[in-house]
């Protein structure tokens, strides 16, 4: 059993921030209501934490060959407890905002030193039932976040849903240094702090970019001027790469068809798949009027249906073109949020959803596992590393941008919805909404009134949901499109992983 701690150590951190992706969604009509945050500021709640993450895996890498990977690990598991604290006792939205954005930098020093840990700690047949855990425990993360983040929020308050992070933190740090072998001196490296920081630059300012048309508009000034520093800090990030011996992405790769076209479908697969539970989960608490428990409950279908399908696909499907399990999983995803447009008007409630629901999660199911071996696969094997990271990075930036063009067409489809019901502040009530607010709303309004106040309410949240899974749709079949026509039809990719050395796994929830 000995042998096991190290496994367990790592899954411990792994769980942590994989599951503070999703389990903040139940929580935010609380959250809103405590802190009187703008929809704007939930968007960030959830765009924070997944930005940071997603932008730093591709440099932190070489952090952890430079400075030991118990010793970035354990730093990013301290920096990830002190951030938890900080949003667990946060009395604004902007320290609440701030603390998930450390969390995200303490996340991503985590999980980019995961796989070298599990490497020096197994060998042979140990490692690949090592991976095979470690992969199970990331993809109950996914299941277990909505129902814990609704069983803390409903019992306690939605600070618990970070303070819970802790005692499990201190017992993780505490194993680090009982399990884990001693890194030994420091290696000489070099850290890609100007790709970095371009890199950041580019995928921050598109995102607030996004968001900020909200309330500034498409054709604003500002709105243009962020989209304008992220295309120059992305120009710039190319250029680095490009021009650098220690690039941190060897733009190369983007040459190979197949490697491109995994990757397109890797940036697209949390947009089409999750980006809407956020919307979704505000919608059935705060005008259906589901305790944040149930709305954590309602999307247990897409992780059963990942399962399933994860399970059936490693089994029956080994050895197929990943061509066609990721472009018909893509697929799927689109098909499952197309469904939903179409099932969900003023009044349905969470039923509605299922349907599309199943969809989803057989899709991910097919796309997560073949992901990331058929990236890998599609590279050669000195570069294996490098596909990893770069498509949790492609992931986590899909899910981050993903949350702000749906929040931005929900909240404009809302505003036209109510505007064309009379509505006075047709765009502040759609905020208000959008950001959970519809019972405080409807208790300031005549309670003559208040029924037909309220089926307004109900038809501009579902014409708002609709326009944000018919873009969820479309981004999912864009990917589809994009595998099918890109990747090779291969059976197998030309390069593999030696069997001693199994690929590291992509986990199969949202982060």
């Amino acid at each position: 059993m000995r042998k096991w701690w190290p496994l367990v150590t790592i899954c411990l951190g792994t769980f942590m921030l994989l599951i503070d992706v999703t389990i903040v969604n139940v929580a935010l009509p609380q959250m809103s209501g405590d802190l009187k945050t703008s929809f704007n500021s939930l968007q960030w709640v959830v765009d924070g934490y997944a930005l940071s993450l997603g932008v730093l895996l591709l440099g932190a890498g070489a952090l952890g060959d430079m400075f030991g990977h118990r010793r970035l690990y354990v730093g990013g598991l301290a920096l990830f407890a002190i951030a938890s604290l900080t949003c667990g006792i946060a009395s604004d939205p902007a320290m609440l905002i701030t603390s998930r954005v450390i969390q995200g930098v303490g996340a991503a020093a985590m999980f980019t030193t995961t796989f070298a840990l599990l490497n020096s700690s197994y060998q042979g047949r140990e490692r690949g039932a090592a991976y095979g855990i470690w992969g199970g425990v990331s993809g109950a993360a996914a299941a277990v976040g909505p129902i814990l983040g609704g069983v803390l929020t409903e019992a306690f308050s939605w600070r618990w849903i970070f303070l819970v992070n802790l005692p499990i933190s201190v017992l993780a740090i505490t194993m680090c240094f009982v399990a884990l072998a001693h890194d030994g001196k420091r290696q000489p490296g070099r850290f890609d702090l100007a790709g970095t920081v371009t890199f950041t630059v580019a995928a921050a300012a598109l995102t607030l970019a996004v968001i900020r048309a909200n309330d500034e508009g498409w054709s604003s000034v500002q709105t243009w001027g962020l989209i304008l520093l992220s295309a120059v800090a992305l120009t710039g990030f190319v250029l680095i790469q490009w021009r650098s011996k220690h690039a941190m992405f060897d733009l190369s790769l983007l040459r190979n068809r197949s490697f491109t076209g995994i990757l397109i479908a890797a940036l697209l697969v949390n947009f089409a798949a999750f980006a809407a539970f956020t919307y979704t989960s505000i919608w059935l608490q705060s005008v259906n009027g589901l305790s944040p428990l149930k709305a954590g409950l309602t999307g247990l279908l897409v992780s059963i249906g990942s399962m399933v399908a994860s399970g059936i696909a490693g089994a029956r499907l080994h050895g197929r073109s990943p061509r066609a399990i990721i472009g018909s999983g893509m697929l799927l995803i689109g098909l499952g949020s197309l469904l939903n447009a179409l099932m969900v008007h003023a009044t349905s409630s969470w039923p509605a959803l299922q349907a599309g629901y199943a969809l989803i999660g057989v899709g991910v199911g097919l796309v997560m596992p073949t992901l990331a071996s058929s990236a890998m696969g599609a590279v050669p094997p000195q570069r294996s590393g490098m596909a990893a990271g770069s498509l949790t990075t492609a992931r986590q930036l899909g899910f981050a941008i993903g949350i702000a063009v749906l929040g931005t067409a929900f909240a404009a489809r809302t505003s036209h919805y109510l505007a064309g019901r009379n509505t006075p502040d047709p765009d502040g009530t759609a905020h208000a909404l959008a950001a959970g607010q519809a019972g405080r709303i409807l208790g300031t309004v005549p309670e003559g009134v208040r029924g037909a106040v309220s089926t307004a309410f109900h038809g501009a949240f579902a014409a708002g949901l609709d326009v944000a899974f018919l873009i969820a749709g479309g981004a999912g079949l864009l990917g589809s499109l994009a595998v099918f026509l890109m990747v090779r039809p291969a059976a197998r990719p030309q390069h593999a992983a030696p069997a001693d050395q199994p690929a590291a796994p992509e986990p199969t929830a949202v982060g």
